[in-house]
């Protein structure tokens, strides 16, 4: 369960970092099945990401959760499950909304997007009566260690109840290839393997463009209420604990 520090600054900031959220041995094998599921993966197609805007944003692997033991073992994992029940909050038990791994290589990045100011359903944060009222929370997973420079997550905090849309909003840093480096108010999220950051979605956010060698490693599960884009195939419902159910499928409550 959250305690009241990290209420307060998710309140205040729109997000908490969670540290050694992971053990070293889970993160090992969580980066062992990744190398395994990109070496199985296609080189992605640069005239179709080109085509969608992201052509340096990374590469990416949708529904992870559906790849295995390991990656289903996050749905409910202990270090993060009661938060996001405490944030997402009340009767609206929270479901799996989307689970993605990164890879972020010299030069990509990831665009200045959200923020409170786009009134959507998902991109919601309330407080009412000692209790959350959130449309997404996500957690974002450090898989090796994230330096200044590594391509990082950042985010602008007190975004997530901002009346007045960022000035850096359709500029350079919204648009493809787009980055937060010039992004006023933004800060990097530098975490060690096994960290986990916690953000309400309307948090604007995105990333700095990566300038050091290697790779940033990352695992992002998003979380909402009861509305639901994602349905789970039953070969893998089937698999699930019944609390692991309760969070992928809303027949299940």
């Amino acid at each position: 369960m959250s305690n009241e520090m990290e209420d307060y600054l998710f309140d205040l900031n729109g997000y908490v970092i969670l540290k050694q959220a992971l053990s070293e041995g889970e993160v090992d094998e969580l980066n062992r099945d990744l190398d395994r599921l990109f070496a199985e993966q296609p080189a992605p197609d640069p005239d179709q990401t080109k085509r969608k805007g992201y052509e340096a944003f990374g590469w990416s692997i949708g529904n992870l959760v559906e790849c295995g033991p390991t990656f289903e073992a996050l749905i409910d994992h202990p270090s993060w499950v009661d938060h996001i029940r405490r944030y997402i909050g009340g009767e609206d038990r929270p479901i799996l909304e989307g689970s993605s791994a990164i890879f972020r290589g010299e030069g990509e990045a990831s665009r200045l997007h959200s923020g409170a100011h786009k009134r959507r359903m998902y991109t919601q944060f309330r407080y009412h009566n000692g209790q959350f009222r959130c449309g997404e929370v996500n957690i974002m997973i450090a898989l090796n260690d994230w330096h200044s420079g590594d391509g990082v997550t950042m985010v602008v905090p007190g975004s997530h109840k901002s009346n007045i849309i960022h000035p850096r909003f359709g500029t350079e840093a919204n648009g493809p290839g787009g980055s937060l480096d010039v992004v006023e108010g933004a800060v990097e999220v530098l975490m060690d393997f096994g960290d986990a950051l916690l953000f309400v979605d309307c948090l604007a956010h995105g990333s700095g463009k990566r300038v050091n060698p290697g790779v940033r490693r990352s695992i992002l599960y998003r979380y909402g209420p009861r509305w639901q884009t994602y349905t789970p195939p039953s070969e893998l419902m089937n698999r699930l604990t019944p609390e692991r159910q309760a969070l992928m499928n809303v027949s299940k409550r």
